[in-house]
């Protein structure tokens, strides 16, 4: 499995992503209301564990924002963009590989004024994310660059391509999730999420003529 997938010219509904979809501030803070708000009393062990995903991730996307600025090189293929695009991304504050990917992804996207990215909830757009499976799966974050038509120009995710050999090998090992899931994070932790902008200036070098 390709982490960047060929362009296609499936469309979306564009005036849904942009009504339903949040905005980057948006999305921190409805992640903030998750992580703060108090756990019931008859709260259980998987309602612990998911506060502390959303915990754990928020200080992870927090230490790839103060690590990373957007290159030279994405800046010139974000250039080449002549047009305006909506990035589309489907998440879940939850997830891991979203915590590292998605702040490079939103600063690429802000560093282009005419790039407007709307997140969407995995969980609460299962029809739309059933559009974008990886293998099968509803695996995210899965990134899909719209054109003005609500035109697929390209999609990403959920994981670099290295990362997704990993867990591939990984599991055809035999290894349980959670030791898949501990070997990522700690992949991504010493400084992977960097392939994220890697991967995305060769898709748009691939996908925007002018960048090439």
């Amino acid at each position: 499995m390709s982490a960047t997938d060929a362009p296609t010219r499936e469309s979306v509904d564009l005036n849904r992503v942009r009504t339903d979809g949040m905005t980057y501030a948006e999305y921190k803070a409805h992640w903030e209301a998750e992580r703060t708000a108090d756990l019931p009393d008859e709260a259980d062990a998987s309602d612990r564990r998911m506060m502390h995903y959303l915990n754990y991730n928020h200080e992870r996307q927090a230490s790839v924002h103060a690590a990373y600025t957007v290159s030279e090189d994405l800046d010139d293929a974000l250039d080449a963009v002549d047009t305006p695009q909506t990035w589309m991304v489907l998440t879940e504050p939850w997830c891991g590989d979203s915590a590292f990917s998605l702040p490079v992804i939103a600063e690429a996207a802000q560093s282009h004024p005419d790039i407007d990215l709307r997140i969407l909830l995995r969980d609460d757009n299962l029809d739309l994310m059933d559009r974008f499976l990886t293998g099968g799966s509803r695996s995210i974050p899965k990134l899909a660059a719209l054109d003005e038509n609500g035109t697929v120009l390209f999609t990403w995710g959920p994981r670099p391509d290295v990362a997704q050999d990993r867990y591939d090998a990984l599991n055809a090992d035999g290894k349980d999730k959670m030791a898949i899931v501990k070997a990522l994070l700690d992949w991504y932790d010493k400084g992977g999420w960097q392939h994220v902008e890697r991967e995305l200036i060769d898709t748009l070098h691939a996908t925007t003529p002018s960048a090439s």
